[in-house]
């Protein structure tokens, strides 16, 4: 949030420079991002009269003014700006003035001749006293504005402009009052509203029909202003709005934006002669439409707080008026609304429509619920003063049943010790917590304290506690060391997960870090029957993280086109995560997993290759190794690790495999299917997924090392004929399970399929190792072994021995 200088010290003045200001207020949790002047130095510029214009005898767009600056007589200025005129009032840079610096070169103002006519001085315009209004010409001042007035006093260009980080839980600090009501507190200074609060004085009877129809809207009071004069607005209105970054436009406009500013109050001003009928605030109708002040039409899904008339809707409650019922320069008579909308009904709603504005970010945060009365007195008493409005009636919904509960929270002084490691004295403690405007009572060590209506965030013993530490000042806490009891344990699930994320690294990919959250259009590619319908959040961040991901693929997707679009053509990212799955809140599960995505060539720098018989990019097996990279390499050599193929829709058909082992499955393995990299617009994808539980399992029951066997092993070749249907890895378990003890290995080396086999058959090759630690193999016990084998794979899968 920006904040003026000048504004704040209007609430509360301190004795001391900005810089100290934003200093202070970081050290209370309320961030300086940046702090910056009005205006860079320049000097010798003053306000000044236009007294008279001649054309200038050799130029035709050069102008010969005569101009009053308020001593001495008036001067003879050439001037070039279409906008010059007798009885404007600007700035006049004087003889020996220096102006900001143009692309880093002085520019001083000396008396000079102009196509043969003397000039003492220069007519300004915004840019170039770093007031830029943005007209082409010369910056026109108010009529009132002082003669030979400093422009930099007039303009309030040595202020500064403090640009603060307010946390979401600070909803109460997004206005002067929040901002100055901390100021004082850390500078032991009186706090109080610097105007009065009490409603205007009335001089008409009208009066708006309201109707609340929802338990979302506490408080909501409107009045009715007619005959406004909607004229520019008090210089003090634009220099805050200006400081504040927010354009003026009439005084409509900018008195609602001076008062969001001021007090943390939104208002809205409609246009009384545009309303139709009673005023209603109620949930909107599925599939009612509204086009917004910004000329967008939203269609609304009938969970959202809405205004309406009898004609339909004229706004989105807490987010953005309509246009139908707009104010414009050209309006007088208008309905100013001042509410209170409870945060749950608000929260998400502006980025559901793709919305961000002054008032749903203060809503959302929550509102102090005593403010709406105050903010309207205020804006009425500004539109009476300058827009000669006539004020009439106020309406009123005051629903206190259904305004926030302010609960006491208890504290004591030795959960305050505890906490914070020093000893603050109860007084000291309680005077800060009423200086913050908490109501506080003892209970003997006990604090009995009931939080103010702009404090959303104090709900617990230790928001308390905090509270008094950063107005204590961090800086007064001693450092000390903690004191406690160290408990060591063993953490082989974090030991194991370092290993898997080495071993992928090793293999050239590398470890993403992303939310938990993602885009909706992205997970309706992983719809089936395997996943729940994605949890859809209450308040998300932005419209393209509102649900709860599924699959951890819905996460990378959009990694692997950032980087796509980037020039990057070979990517290999993991990531280790949670992933969600269930529909509801009650229902929803946590999952622990892995994934793998991978596009572009096997090998870095692999060149491009025009013979299609050479392997250029990843494949099945490429991304197969990968997977195994993460496996325990006694699963894998041993013989349970299996790949069945896929059902997965989201996987290529052909190109698809779910990870079992033995018979558990945990993950699966393939192609990203190409309907889904074509809706993506991304070439071909690799991914995986497995779950990092069942991982870490496995990786706990592998074997300790052994040292290698003394004896020699003994190897067996044998070439099996069976039907094509047959699984070379169905084959390899048995031949596991029927090997004995001591087989140590087996691996396909062979597959053949031609002319001198019918044409349902192959033949399968495969070795087979055997060893033992304690003794040398005798052939009998191998020739066994090798009969079991032949045997099983002859009665399960009709495999013949082949010669």
């Amino acid at each position: 949030m920006k904040l003026n200088e000048n504004w704040l010290r209007a609430w509360v003045n301190p004795k001391l420079t900005a810089e100290q200001i934003g200093e202070q207020l970081t050290m209370a949790g309320l961030e300086l991002d940046n702090l910056t002047k009005v205006a860079r130095d320049f000097c010798g510029v003053v306000v000044g009269e236009v007294l008279s214009v001649e054309q200038h005898p050799d130029a035709d767009k050069l102008k010969v003014t005569m101009v009053n600056i308020g001593q001495g007589e008036p001067l003879q200025i050439v001037c070039g700006a279409s906008n010059v005129a007798v009885g404007i009032k600007i700035p006049v840079a004087t003889i020996g003035a220096q102006l900001p610096p143009i692309e880093g070169k002085a520019f001083h103002i000396k008396k000079n001749k102009l196509r043969g006519v003397l000039s003492h001085g220069m007519l300004c315009g915004g840019s170039e006293i770093d007031c830029d209004d943005g007209v082409d010409g010369l910056l026109i001042l108010p009529v009132d504005a002082p003669i030979g007035m400093d422009i930099r006093e007039y303009l309030n260009l040595d202020n500064h402009i403090l640009d603060i980080s307010i946390t979401p839980n600070r909803g109460d600090c997004f206005s002067v009052r929040g901002m100055a009501r901390e100021l004082a507190v850390l500078n032991n200074l009186p706090f109080r509203i610097p105007f009065d609060t009490k409603p205007v004085a009335k001089n008409g009877n009208e009066k708006q029909a309201v109707g609340v129809l929802s338990d979302a809207c506490a408080r909501y009071f409107v009045q009715v202003l007619t005959d406004v004069v909607n004229v520019e607005s008090p210089k003090f209105i634009v220099d805050a709005l200006n400081g504040s970054g927010i354009k003026p436009k009439n005084l409509l406009v900018d008195v609602t934006n001076f008062v969001l500013m001021e007090l943390g109050q939104p208002l809205h001003a409609f246009d009384k002669d545009k309303i139709v009928g009673k005023i209603n605030v109620r949930i909107a109708n599925a599939g009612e439409k509204l086009l917004l002040l910004n000329e967008s039409e939203i269609t609304l899904s009938g969970d959202e707080l809405v205004i309406c008339d009898d004609d339909g809707v004229i706004a989105l409650a807490g987010i953005m008026g309509g246009l139908r019922t707009a104010v414009s320069d050209t309006t007088k008579n208008v309905v100013i609304e001042s509410a209170f909308f409870k945060p749950v009904a608000i929260a998400g709603k502006a980025r559901r429509f793709g919305l961000h504005t002054d008032a749903s970010q203060r809503f959302e945060r929550g509102v102090d619920f005593e403010l709406p009365e105050v903010a309207l007195n205020r804006a009425v008493s500004l539109l009476k003063e300058f827009g000669k409005a006539n004020v009439h009636d106020i309406t009123k919904h005051d629903d206190v049943a259904q305004l926030p509960k302010r609960d006491a929270i208890l504290v004591s002084l030795a959960k305050i010790h505890s906490l914070l490691g020093v000893n603050i004295d109860k007084k000291i403690c309680i005077d800060i917590l009423q200086k913050l405007e908490i109501k506080t009572e003892e209970s003997g060590d006990i604090l009995i304290c009931t939080p103010p209506s702009h404090r959303y965030d104090i709900n617990i013993a230790e928001d308390l506690v905090e509270e008094i530490a950063r107005i204590y000042g961090y800086n007064n806490i001693a450092n000390c060391l903690p004191s406690f009891h160290a408990n060591l344990y063993d953490n082989s699930k974090q030991r194991h997960r370092d290993t898997i994320k080495q071993a992928l690294v090793n293999a050239g990919y590398f470890e993403a870090v992303s939310f938990s959250f993602s885009d909706e259009k992205i997970e309706q590619h992983f719809d089936n029957q395997v996943f729940a319908k994605p949890l859809m959040l209450a308040n998300p961040i932005s419209s393209d993280l509102a649900v709860m991901r599924r699959t951890l693929l819905s996460s990378l997707l959009p990694c692997i086109k950032y980087n796509l679009n980037r020039q990057q053509n070979r990517i290999r990212l993991f990531e280790m995560g949670l992933r969600f799955d269930g529909e509801t809140v009650e229902s929803l599960s946590q999952i622990d997993t892995l994934a793998l995505i991978a596009v572009g060539t096997q090998n870095p720098e692999q060149p491009f290759v025009f013979d299609s018989t050479v392997k250029a990019g990843m494949d099945f097996y490429d991304l197969k190794h990968d997977v195994e990279r993460v496996l325990p390499a006694c699963l894998v050599s041993g013989g349970r690790v299996r790949y069945v193929r896929s059902e997965l829709d989201f996987l290529h058909p052909g190109q698809g495999a779910d990870v079992l082992i033995d018979t558990k499955k945990i993950g699966y393995l393939g192609q990203l299917h190409p309907r889904i990299a074509q809706a993506l617009d991304l070439p071909t994808v690799w991914v995986a997924e497995l779950d990092i539980n069942a991982l870490i399992e496995l990786h706990d029951q592998q074997n300790a090392v052994v040292a290698p066997s003394k004896f020699p092993s003994v190897r067996r070749d044998m070439a099996v004929l069976v039907d094509r249907s047959v699984h070379v890895q169905d084959l390899m378990g048995d031949i596991y399970t029927h090997a004995g003890l001591h087989l140590k290995d087996v691996w396909l080396f062979d597959v053949y399929e031609g002319e001198r086999l019918p044409t349902d058959k192959k033949s399968l090759a495969f070795a087979m190792i055997w060893q033992d630690h304690d003794g040398t193999l005798s052939d009998e016990l191998i020739n066994a072994n090798f009969t079991a084998i032949v045997t099983s794979l002859a009665n399960k899968y009709q495999a013949v021995l082949r010669d």
